[in-house]
């Protein structure tokens, strides 16, 4: 599933290239006919992500949420801003398993320029089957697309999303009150303070609490292993129990750990790597990563086989004795 970091990223090319602008919006597959119809035509006016879901306000004072859940993702095409990350997915953002990020070591994604964006036509794709290199502008939709927004320069194509839906100002607000903090919207002190009081007045075990989105926005499967490991924190430590400078530490990781997330476009949390290794780890996720997806392969740092169980349904990681 797209975590906050992806969310993040799709805003901002929301704020760079549709905000301001008319919007002509309709869903080439019909699913999403009457919605597009309340919102077509009208000029976007705003664009924020809180945790894993994107708000897009209107001047009619409608907003577009959309939760990309499992499956969901956005292809952005024409006139749009892409860094290295963007352009190695073929214009998609949110997808799962998207494509790593492959830099060119003599070209212009080089370490310095990643995160640094240019403007470029971008090809729409498939996973299954790329498209050639657009030559007009729009593209032909693509698959079952479930909504357009398009500019006179740029469009995005949505794809599989788990909502999707046309709501008014106050259901924003009610949205956004059920969420946990997210480190890019709220204030800092505030937003740490919400974190550390939700989970230590909890039983509930610290591997569950840092998926529940109404503690912390945007942290998912990925993000939650690796800041457990990061912490050398057992996932199976109820909230109450977790010291009050872990749970901050661990806060105060997550808003570092976004960060780079949102800058390199990628899942980045291992720290202090060499060049070498820095490109490596931006290409294959299993070079990126301490504990996520490596079950029975031996810890980077004790050599001890990384554990997997099902919590929650979903798959949580952990070294049992780095983590102990």
């Amino acid at each position: 599933m797209p975590e906050g970091h992806s969310v993040h990223r799709i805003a901002r090319q929301f704020a760079l290239h549709f905000v301001g602008h008319p919007v002509a919006v309709f869903s080439p597959q019909g699913r999403f006919a009457a919605g597009a119809a309340r919102l077509d035509g009208s000029t976007m006016t705003g664009a924020k992500a809180v945790g894993k879901q994107m708000f897009l306000e209107f001047d009619n004072g409608l907003w577009l949420r959309v939760h990309l859940g499992m499956y969901g993702a956005w292809d952005f095409a024409g006139d749009i801003t892409a860094d290295a990350t963007m352009a190695s997915a073929n214009g998609r953002i949110g997808h799962t398993n998207q494509s790593g990020t492959i830099l060119d070591a003599a070209g212009e994604d080089s370490l310095h320029s990643i995160g640094a964006p240019r403007r470029t036509r971008l090809r729409m794709s498939e996973q299954e089957k790329l498209q050639p290199d657009i030559d007009t502008f729009p593209p032909e939709p693509v698959g079952q697309v479930r909504v357009r927004l398009l500019t006179e320069v740029s469009c995005a194509d949505l794809r599989g999303p788990t909502a999707c839906e046309v709501i008014d100002a106050l259901a924003v607000a009610q949205t956004i009150a059920k969420l946990g903090p997210d480190p890019l919207v709220d204030d800092p002190e505030d937003a740490e303070e919400r974190f550390v009081a939700a989970v230590r007045k909890r039983a509930t075990p610290i591997g569950q609490l840092l998926m529940d989105q109404s503690v912390a926005s945007g942290i998912g499967n990925v993000y939650r292993a690796e800041l457990l490991y990061r912490a050398r924190l057992d996932p199976h430590t109820p909230g109450k129990k977790v010291p009050e400078d872990v749970a901050r530490a661990l806060w105060q990781d997550w808003a570092h750990l976004l960060d780079i997330g949102v800058h390199t476009g990628q899942m980045m949390t291992m720290d202090d790597l060499d060049d070498d290794a820095y490109r490596k780890a931006l290409a294959h996720r299993d070079d990126r990563h301490w504990v996520y997806h490596r079950e029975g392969l031996p810890c980077r740092v004790c050599g001890t086989n990384i554990s997997m169980e099902m919590a929650a349904g979903r798959k949580l990681y952990w070294c049992a004795n780095c983590q102990a």
